[in-house]
Formats: C-alpha cells, sequence, structure tokens
C-alpha cells in the first residue's frame, strides 16, 4: 500500500508519525489555503490514487475538494470539526479508517454520489438555516457490508436512478411545465430526453423540451405565468431536505402555485434507507408553506415502483 500526501502538516506529518513512510507530493510545505487543498488533491489524483482521505474541520475542505475532482475519485471524509452539513463524512473518525479499510480491501466496492453543502454563515447568526448545494462526490456505502459490496457495483445506483427517470417522463402531460431540481436522482430525466441540464440548478421542461436551463426563481416566475406546473425533486442523502436546501429557486410562492399534488418526489430505495426511518424535512423559510407540506408524499422508487413517505 503506498500512502500519497502533502507535505507538512497537510498530512506528511501525521502520516509519518502515524508509522507510514508516504510519497510526498511537490507543493510547498506550509501550504494551508483552499487553493493548497484542490492543489494537493490534483496532485494526488494525477499520481493513480484509488481513493481520497481527507480531513475537514468543516464543509469548507468538502468544497475545496469537490471542486478539484468533481466525481472522478471516490473519497472519505474524516470530521475533525463541527460546522459540517454534507453528508460526505463519515460519523466518526474511526468509521472513515473502516471505510477506508472496506475499500482497500475490495476496491470495487460500491460507491455511491453524496452531496456537498454549505451553510451560510451570515445568515445562520441571523438564527436562519441556509445551505447551497455545490457538486458531489462519491465515497463508499457506509450502508453496506464487504460481502454486500462484493455483489454490488457502482452501476446499480445508476440504474434506479435510470429507471426513475424513465417513470418520470412516461408521466409527463403535454402543454405542462415541469421543473427539475438538482440532484443526481434527477439528473438522468434531463439526459433520457437528450436536452442539456444543470448540475446544481433548476430547469425548465415543456412537451420534452427544454425551456430554461438553470433558471433563477425569477424566470421560473415569467416562464410558467398561469400555465399548469409540476416539480419534480430527489431529497438530499442522509439528511431528508425536499425543499430549502439547495433548490431555494424553488420559492414558497412556487410550490403554493404548484401545490402539493404536484410535487414528484424520486429517491432510489438506498437513498431511502440512508435516512434511517427519519421523516423527510422542508424547510422553505415561509411557515405557511411547510404547513401545506406536511403529511405524506409518493416517492417513486423505480419504473411503476412507488411508497408513501412521511414529511415534516
Amino acid at each position: 500500500m503506498l500512502i500519497l500526501t502533502p507535505p507538512g502538516s497537510m498530512g506528511e506529518t501525521i502520516a509519518r508519525a502515524a508509522g507510514f513512510s508516504p510519497q510526498v507530493v511537490d507543493m510547498p510545505p506550509a501550504a494551508k489555503t483552499g487553493e493548497d487543498t484542490i492543489a494537493a488533491a490534483r496532485k494526488i489524483q494525477a499520481l493513480g490514487a484509488d481513493f481520497l482521505l481527507f480531513v475537514g474541520g468543516g464543509d469548507g475542505t468538502a468544497r475545496d475538494v469537490c471542486a478539484a475532482l468533481g466525481e472522478s475519485l471516490p473519497v472519505i471524509g474524516i470530521p475533525a470539526g463541527v460546522k459540517i452539513h454534507s453528508p460526505v463524512f463519515a460519523t466518526t473518525p474511526e468509521t472513515a479508517g473502516e471505510l477506508a479499510q472496506l475499500f482497500l480491501d475490495n476496491t470495487s466496492c460500491r460507491v455511491c454520489e453524496q452531496e456537498v453543502l454549505d451553510i451560510d454563515e451570515d445568515a445562520y447568526r441571523k438564527g436562519r438555516v441556509s445551505t447551497t448545494l455545490y457538486g458531489y462526490l462519491k465515497m463508499p456505502d457506509e450502508g453496506r457490508r464487504i460481502q454486500n459490496c462484493k455483489s454490488g457495483t457502482p452501476l446499480s445506483q445508476k440504474a434506479s436512478q435510470n429507471l426513475i427517470s424513465l417513470d418520470m417522463i412516461d408521466a409527463m402531460e403535454e402543454d405542462i411545465f415541469y421543473l427539475v431540481g438538482p440532484g443526481s436522482t434527477t439528473r438522468p430525466i434531463l439526459s433520457n430526453l437528450n436536452l442539456a441540464h444543470s448540475l446544481l440548478g433548476v430547469d425548465v421542461v415543456q412537451n420534452r423540451q427544454l425551456v430554461k436551463k438553470d433558471a433563477s426563481e425569477k424566470q421560473i416566475l415569467e416562464i410558467i405565468k398561469d400555465h399548469p406546473v409540476k416539480i419534480i425533486i430527489t431529497p438530499i442523502g442522509g439528511q431528508g431536505y425536499l425543499f430549502g436546501r439547495g433548490n431555494h429557486q424553488i420559492s414558497p410562492k412556487i410550490i403554493q402555485r404548484a401545490g402539493k399534488e404536484n410535487i414528484r418526489v424520486g429517491a432510489t430505495l438506498e437513498k431511502i434507507g440512508s435516512l434511517r426511518g427519519e421523516p423527510f424535512l422542508v424547510d422553505t423559510g415561509d411557515p405557511e408553506t411547510d404547513r401545506m407540506l406536511k403529511g405524506y408524499i409518493r416517492v417513486v422508487t423505480g419504473y411503476r415502483q412507488e411508497m408513501i413517505y412521511p414529511i415534516v
């Protein structure tokens, strides 16, 4: 096993203290900024790493790793701080080590996409939680044992997402505007329609044609006007937020216009399982809209497969 690490306090020091003899990448030893994290991650990937372990005192580190790698290399985040909202971190440093060992023992182990989130600290100081979705990272599926990893492949999750997208497409009605929210589960809808799509934004579709890519709230309201509209979204894995995390373009006004009956939720059974029985959450910023959404909602989990799931 070869360990690649940045120099000095970015990894070399702790690796040697643990008894390893790492290969140190060519970087300034005093590097500590976000730009240095991005550079280090890219250098480690270029040297042929199988996966990346990173220590984060907050979501900013995950953002830097996401900016460097995207979904090109599996990662495991080791938590070292309190400001962590992204589900790309292991629950504890010990669990991160277990996941790393799992992946080393079986590099074909199942991986899943997880959201990279960060909080608006100014809003947080004012008592309002507002997070932004910055992208996705791949990490070993911590809900699986080694023997299950051996029988699964990274494609199984994508296959489930594809089946969900085909169900959503078959259900599309003429002359209705569809707002397709961000997420790895909703992304195949646009792909299967051979339409351009935004990674993190909301795309507007009508009659299976792209009306607007990466639309803002204002643009959505201008487009839909008094026409019927439906919303297609997916919950954030591990957290369960339907609204208020990463899809702020779909504002309370738009949600009220559509109505709860016109909201379609898609989620794989794996994503539902990651919630460990906890209900979906909403935080639209408008108490009336949150109350409207409370209750139960249908969730598409495959082609012609649905389940009922609670919202609080």
